[in-house]
């Protein structure tokens, strides 16, 4: 899926660096608009997504939809006859799961599974932090996420799904699955995937775009000294934390204080706190950069979150960073860049901030630390495994 968040910018990176390499490749995709110079097969079309989402919103049954669609997938990759497949989420509305994994235990193919959440274990959820639901290690049922991603709004299949996904998912002989955080490995373990090796490769940043740039940011929008709190999402809600940066606009001085927020709809800019410097989401990169390098602390207060690129984009830029705990987001917080906060402490939170602003972190550190990160390193030891026998 291209648009909206890192699966298709990963997955255009490794088709890159395997062209680099003059190996063979074809990105299949289901939504969204590839890049030109990229070979695609596009699956179904936007009518089979809505049947798809249809069938989703009244039968829980994300997975079961685009049966034709995936039929004349198959078909595709029968002829083209890959030696590797490699796959991403798997979730949007446009693929029959248990059609595509029928195939991949047929063809014996090598497999790769990247997985950038934990909807592949669980009989509903992409993520069951927020709770701390453990159904999932012994059989999901009774959902009290049933009405969030994706989101069914009369029917319970959780325990369907689940049972369906473990038959399904579970005996593909030659399967790898790999995870961007060792958070995400350990709850794969803990799961019916434990039958398969598991690889932790981090998602990695473009260090030749993401580094410390001048403060016009601050010149733009009459910032002066203030102390600034920077937040990025792509989709703001009570999961990324919004609440977090409410909570700082009702008790933070706004006289030396500057929050500002990146990734919001029109319909939040309108409502915000107008002590927010409230901004929609942005598709420059640059843009983005010269915001992180203005920032004086990220603020990253996610509760839903597997290994988030933009704590490193931060760090990259000389932004220390600010996240809480229960998810795979501390992993790429470097030891003095940052601070790690309980999950829902918002007075830690707080006094987070005012400890970086009375002893400030290392710009030098933040980047060194990121520069761990980079992303030729990512997609190298991808190379490697699809090297792999």
């Amino acid at each position: 899926m291209f648009g909206g968040g890192s699966v298709g910018r990963i997955a255009v990176d490794c088709y890159r660096v395997l062209t680099n390499n003059d190996i063979e490749s074809t990105i299949v995709y289901g939504r969204g608009v590839p890049p030109k110079d990229v070979t695609t097969y596009k699956i179904g079309n936007t009518a089979g997504i809505y049947l798809h989402v249809l069938l989703t919103r009244l039968f829980d049954a994300c997975g079961y939809g685009s049966y034709f669609a995936t039929k004349k997938l198959i078909r595709y990759l029968e002829e083209y006859n890959p030696d590797v497949i490699h796959m991403h989420n798997l979730h949007g509305y446009y693929i029959n799961v248990f059609l595509l994994f029928d195939y991949l235990k047929k063809t014996n193919k090598r497999v790769i599974w990247t997985l950038h959440d934990c909807w592949s274990y669980t009989g509903h959820c992409p993520y069951y932090s927020l709770e701390k639901c453990e159904k999932w290690k012994t059989g999901c049922k009774k959902c009290i996420r049933k009405h969030e991603h994706p989101k069914s709004l009369f029917w319970d299949g959780s325990k369907r799904n689940y049972n369906d996904k473990r038959r399904s998912f579970c005996g593909v002989d030659r399967m790898t699955i790999v995870t961007p955080s060792q958070w995400l490995k350990r709850e794969v373990q803990q799961s019916f995937l434990k039958e398969y090796p598991i690889e932790v490769i981090n998602n990695g940043i473009d260090v030749n775009v993401f580094y410390p740039r001048d403060n016009s940011v601050r010149e733009k929008y009459r910032i002066g000294d203030k102390f600034v709190i920077l937040g990025v999402a792509n989709v703001w809600g009570y999961p990324k934390g919004l609440d977090v940066f409410e909570y700082l606009a009702d008790t933070l001085d706004f006289r030396k204080y500057q929050i500002i927020m990146v990734g919001l709809t029109e319909m939040q800019i309108k409502n915000i706190d107008k002590r927010i410097l409230a901004l929609k989401h942005t598709e420059s990169v640059d843009e983005l950069a010269e915001l992180y390098s203005a920032a004086d602390v990220f603020l990253n207060p996610t509760r839903c979150d597997n290994f988030p690129t933009t704590n490193l984009e931060a760090q990259a830029c000389g932004t220390p960073v600010i996240t809480f705990t229960g998810t795979g987001s501390p992993e790429s917080v470097g030891c003095e860049c940052g601070i790690i906060v309980e999950q829902n402490d918002l007075e830690g939170i707080k006094e987070a901030i005012l400890e970086c602003q009375k002893n400030p972190k290392s710009i030098e550190a933040c980047v060194e630390h990121a520069n761990n990160y980079k992303k030729e390193i990512a997609y190298t030891q991808y190379l490697e495994l699809y090297m792999q026998g």
